[in-house]
């Protein structure tokens, strides 16, 4: 029924703006899907002239509204003329650097429209934008200069993508703790300070080479008033679940092509002030990719197509909601993402928008690869023209899916197109999935249907000859923790039970130092996960064993004390990186260093071939032990190995395994204390002892 009744108002709107008849209109106009323009969108400003275009292919009317600053709350309004492909467009003569603009949108009234010519929207195409701190998120587009002095810089992603080692961050937690020593904290340009505790030496005292942040897109930053029951008259629900009326993790875009500007060292989130007004954070995230990549790492950006702003005045609700929106019969938003909304992105606009926004942030701001929030929300043919023309910019470029979302779970789909994903099935099969009752191998358990022959599978990539997920190694992403669910070092202390869910940490401290059992275990997940076969992930503060206890605070929060498995809302202590606490449990944070430089100088350990991988039998089905053949690894090396490896692993909680080596003299590398990659911790020979919950690491 809405099919006919959207084609309908189409054909009126291009009849009023083309003035042609209705037959021909039928002809021009068979579908909305048939409407496709290749004219760059947004604002483009050269030669003494500055144009504006935005598609709003069923509005009726669409006013350009121009300020003089961001505050302004009137400005000089001009009628646009749309085009037979939906695009509307004026030209002002003059290069507009430094005023502010957004767009008036109406249209045909019907059933789930939401046309609103009073309220201003910024454009989907801004480059930079500043906004309102409200629920409503008021926005204005910044015409700014983007033009930058690179010096040089390029990608620096390895182009053997089984080496990465990726760090998934918070662009503020990283700094924005006391303890990180960074003076402006919470920054991209804190986040690259040099001689601080926190940020960018940090980062380069592990290792890694790829940071991955979350959401960076210019975001609602801002939710709806907590129990505030005048947002319903606005149609807005109650809000019964957020206390902090914020939105801490980013995963609610708002536009596109433009950095977050409460990350910028103007920064605000004062109640009703703007952010963004001067559009610095353009620069300031290119410094930061410039330094990042000066020390050799790769910048990901977590980026959300699926979904959308939920309670900002979104540009594309107001622009054109039955576009660009999955919706119902009754002209209600569908959300399977389960974040209000879901985008249509298998409209040619849409989907011409995704790309263009991803070829953006690779050219504009040299962006290293990308991984995709609830990937699987994503229409295949959108994730296949992703990959066709971020591979025409840089060949080495990773996509990363989070391979879920809406029901269904294609981790195997997306390895077909060439993708990366997530691995959950490793992080499930090391640490388990449910800290009560759904606990995995460092704990002396398999977790659901896993088994000795599925942790072999997650050592050798989780590939598909064996029965796994991906046809390539290349295209696990194998990881134990993530900005989702508890950190491994709370799935930890809970799942040992020395601390339960409603507990109140009274001194975080004490809660925050590892006992042996505590720290055994870290190491043991740690070990696998950095002796298995592709690209690896750890999250922030994972090698310290962070935890996140909900952080004293004015919101009314009646979890304060306790553990936190969903901190996307509280920008507070709960989720800053306290530094002290790494050096509480140095121990661990020098193991993931050590493993991390064993992993870089022995590349066999993550690029090496199924073959090369010889599994020995063990007596326990919770002894996982190989060898790396260094003889089948260097045929076809790069980087040849020198030596053959051992690997025991002891999942048994209370019981030592003693462990027939195979013959000759092995040098140890890594025990349950250490990890030593260049000097070995010593030697051993003929029968060797594995305490319970640790690893050995043996070289010859």
């Amino acid at each position: 029924m809405f099919k006919n009744l959207f084609l309908s108002i189409a054909i009126l709107a291009t009849l009023s703006a083309v003035n042609c008849s209705p037959n021909n209109a039928m002809k021009r106009l068979p579908s909305l899907d048939s409407l496709y323009s290749d004219k760059p969108l947004g604002c483009l400003v050269e030669n003494g002239k500055t144009t504006f275009r935005v598609f709003a292919p069923r509005a009726t009317e669409v006013k350009l509204a121009l300020f003089d600053k961001a505050e302004d709350e009137t400005g000089k309004e001009i009628l646009m003329k749309r085009d037979a492909d939906g695009v509307w467009e004026h030209v002002e003569q003059g290069e507009l650097y430094g005023k502010f603009y957004g767009y008036k949108v109406n249209g045909a009234l019907g059933k789930g429209e939401m046309w609103n010519p009073n309220v201003v929207v910024a454009d989907p195409y801004s480059k930079a934008v500043a906004t309102k701190n409200t629920y409503r998120h008021e926005a204005k587009t910044l015409i700014l200069d983007t033009r930058y002095d690179w010096e040089g810089d390029t990608w620096v992603i390895p182009k053997n993508h089984n080496e990465l080692v990726i760090y998934e961050a918070h662009a503020r937690d990283l700094t924005a703790h006391a303890s990180s020593g960074v003076e402006k904290k919470g920054t991209y340009l804190g986040l690259v300070e040099k001689g601080k505790t926190g940020g960018l030496d940090y980062l380069k005292s592990l290792g890694v080479n790829a940071i991955e942040l979350l959401p960076i897109h210019k975001f609602g930053t801002i939710e709806i008033p907590y129990r505030d029951s005048s947002v319903l008259r606005e149609g807005y629900p109650l809000n019964t679940w957020n206390p902090y009326e914020r939105n801490h993790w980013g995963y609610m875009t708002s536009y596109f092509f433009a950095p977050e500007t409460y990350y910028a060292t103007d920064g605000t989130l004062d109640p009703k002030k703007m952010n963004g007004t001067d559009g610095r954070a353009v620069r300031e995230f290119k410094d930061m990719v410039k330094a990042l990549h000066r020390e050799g790492i790769a910048v990901i950006l977590d980026v959300v197509y699926n979904h959308v702003s939920q309670y900002d005045y979104n540009c594309f609700k107001y622009i054109d909601k039955f576009y660009y929106f999955r919706t119902d019969s009754a002209g209600n938003f569908l959300s399977l993402s389960g974040c209000g909304n879901d985008f249509k992105t298998e409209r040619p606009m849409a989907r011409r928008l995704i790309v263009e926004s991803v070829k953006y942030w690779m050219t504009e701001y040299h962006i290293d690869g990308f991984r995709f929030d609830l990937a699987a929300m994503i229409d295949f043919e959108t994730a296949k023209e992703i990959y066709k023309e971020a591979k025409k910019i840089n060949p080495n470029v990773i996509l990363i899916a989070e391979a879920w979302g809406g029901g269904e779970y294609e981790p195997h789909l997306f390895s077909d197109i060439g993708w990366a994903s997530w691995n959950d099935q490793i992080r499930n099969g090391v640490k388990g999935q449910n800290p009560d009752n759904g606990l995995g191998f460092i704990f002396g358990k398999f977790q659901g249907r896993n088994n000795v022959r599925s942790l072999r599978s997650f050592i050798t990539g989780t590939l598909r000859e064996d029965g796994g997920l991906f046809r390539q190694k290349e295209h696990s992403i194998n990881y134990l923790e993530s900005h989702d669910d508890h950190t491994l070092g709370d799935f930890i202390r809970l799942g040992l039970r020395d601390v339960k869910r409603d507990d109140v940490i009274k001194d975080l401290d004490q809660h925050a130092k590892l006992t042996p059992k505590q720290l055994a275990l870290n190491k043991l997940a740690a070990l696998f996960l950095f002796v298995s076969q592709g690209p690896i992930m750890i999250h922030e503060g994972q090698e310290f064993a962070r935890s996140k206890v909900i952080a004293p605070t004015d919101a009314p929060d009646k979890n304060v004390g306790k553990i936190d498995h969903n901190s996307y809302e509280k920008d507070n202590e709960t989720n800053y990186l306290n530094y002290h606490h790494a050096k509480l449990n140095a121990e661990l944070v020098d193991y993931y260093k050590g493993l991390i430089a064993l992993r870089k100088a022995s590349p066999i350990f993550s690029s090496a071939p199924k073959s090369a991988v010889k599994f020995i039998d063990a007596k326990d089905t919770l002894v996982v032990a190989f060898r790396l053949d260094k003889a089948e690894y260097n045929q076809n090396a790069d980087k040849k190995s020198e030596f053959d490896f051992l690997v025991v692993m002891n999942g048994h909680p209370r019981k030592a395994t003693d462990f027939v080596l195979p013959e000759g003299e092995w040098q140890i590398v890594a025990n349950e204390k250490k990890v030593s990659p260049l000097e070995p911790l010593g030697t051993a020979k003929g029968r060797i002892a594995i305490p319970a919950s640790s690893g050995l690491i043996l070289r010859q």
